[in-house]
């Protein structure tokens, strides 16, 4: 909002002689401020120097605690330039002599590849190592039993590998066990053991219990609860009016958390079509390589069935923990009797508008889509990297739309801009049947049961 300044009585001009003392005085004033910056910035550097030099006179020494250190720094480029390669090195000095956090490091960077060419197996050896004594390791070690990597999916005993975690301070895992249990994937479905979960994980501050928490109130009608906790979200991090898809994943729950406080009223608002479109439905948390089949599954419980995301990956072709084809979705649900249909667009801005034409019309009649997100950069492996997701909704005056996300915290929710559905809303390898040409794809609900969506 524009506001106007208070008028006050407009002083006499100061005389040449009062301007150039005035002048003076601020010449100097303004040359001690950026010595004392300079003196700053120069002190900074030396101690900076100073603590690197000591951590790596230790490291040298034998001291597994700053061996782990300097490889995180090396890293990291926190203060020296970056090198995986000494990274490496170090970690490996201190993970022969048993330091638990340089076992960590270890298994994710063999489980990423990044500085390591990727090995699940020997991640998920580093990650079992460092459970017994580092939170961390913990977590990861239920990522891998969640996700099968580097070991055969076991979701019990990825629970138990989180609870260790979160017993140890761990709020991430908190919030993943959590939101396990929420949903009831994998295991019964345990409201009580998510709610315990997602407070624990709220108590260590972390953004993503915070919002699952805040769903665990939202549902059960304490909104001023649930607005609470999102806003303590919100605050942990910038936020926007939305957040790219591709903003860095420690953001993701503050974006979140804005995001859900907007949707309060939208979530209880009435559909209008042409005008505004929401649907409720439930979120699933996918775990490591599987969006495709976790997005496909929270179409297919929106529908009535009772399939998780694992579940619904088990009736594909290709082997859990892997990449899967959207042919593989399709056929994966008609063996639970659900009838989908694959349709695309051009990617150029003609089929963009033409697509987003045909989505609203799927939105305003009731029913969520599964689209695929292309994201490019020298960030992910060969270059580009893809996304499933759902939409299910919109704001055509804000020009906004809503996107139900698996792998964030649940609910899931969060808001993106047409620009940037425009953008991100292509893809090329969502399934061999592109042959490499981009396009704008989405699965929708087809034939008679596009008339018994719910």
């Amino acid at each position: 909002m524009r506001t106007t300044q208070p008028q006050f009585p407009v002083p006499c001009p100061p005389c040449p002689t009062a301007l150039a003392g005035i002048f003076s005085h601020k010449i100097k004033f303004l040359v001690a401020i950026l010595c004392l910056l300079l003196l700053a910035g120069r002190t900074s550097w030396a101690a900076d120097k100073t603590a690197f030099n000591d951590l790596l006179a230790r490291a040298q020494q034998g001291d597994t605690a700053a061996q782990a250190s300097l490889a995180c720094r090396y890293r990291d480029g926190s203060g020296i330039a970056p090198d995986n390669g000494l990274a490496l090195q170090w970690a490996h000095r201190a993970a022969d002599h048993g330091n638990a956090q340089a076992m960590d490091f270890l298994g994710f960077a063999y489980l990423t590849g990044r500085g390591a060419e990727r090995n699940v197996d020997i991640a998920f050896g580093y990650f079992h190592a460092a459970a017994g004594a580092c939170a961390r390791g913990a977590f990861n070690l239920g990522q891998c039993y969640f996700g099968a990597q580097g070991v055969e999916q076991n979701i019990p005993r990825a629970l138990e590998a989180w609870n260790q975690a979160a017993a140890m301070g761990d709020g991430r895992a908190a919030a993943e066990a959590a939101m396990v249990y929420l949903s009831g994937e994998g295991v019964p479905a345990n409201p009580a053991a998510a709610l315990r979960l997602a407070q624990r994980a709220a108590e260590l501050g972390d953004g993503s219990g915070l919002v699952v928490l805040g769903e665990i109130e939202f549902q059960a009608g304490q909104i001023d609860a649930a607005r609470a906790h999102w806003q303590k979200a919100a605050q942990q991090k910038p936020t926007g009016e939305t957040g790219p898809p591709t903003q860095p994943n420690d953001n993701m729950s503050a974006q979140e958390g804005a995001d859900l406080l907007k949707l309060i009223a939208w979530r209880h608002r009435k559909n209008e079509p042409g005008v505004f479109a929401y649907i409720a439905g439930p979120h699933l948390h996918q775990g490591y390589n599987n969006c495709g089949a976790t997005a496909s599954a929270m179409l297919a419980r929106f529908q009535g069935a009772t399939v998780g995301g694992w579940e619904f990956k088990r009736l594909c072709s290709s082997p859990v923990g892997t990449g899967t084809d959207w042919s593989e979705l399709l056929a994966a649900a008609e063996k639970i009797g659900r009838h989908w249909k694959l349709v695309t667009f051009p990617a150029d801005t003609a089929g963009f508008e033409k697509g987003t034409a045909f989505l609203r019309g799927e939105l305003d009649a009731g029913r969520p889509v599964v689209i695929d997100f292309r994201f490019t950069g020298p960030q992910y492996p060969g270059g580009a990297a893809g996304h499933t997701l759902d939409l299910v909704g919109y704001s055509a005056a804000e020009h906004l739309y809503i996107l139900r996300n698996p792998a964030i915290a649940a609910p899931g929710l969060e808001l993106i801009t047409t620009e940037d559905l425009q953008r991100y809303w292509q893809s090329d390898g969502y399934s061999e049947s592109a042959h490499g040409v981009l396009s704008r794809p989405a699965i929708v609900i087809d034939g008679a049961q596009r008339g018994r969506s719910s």
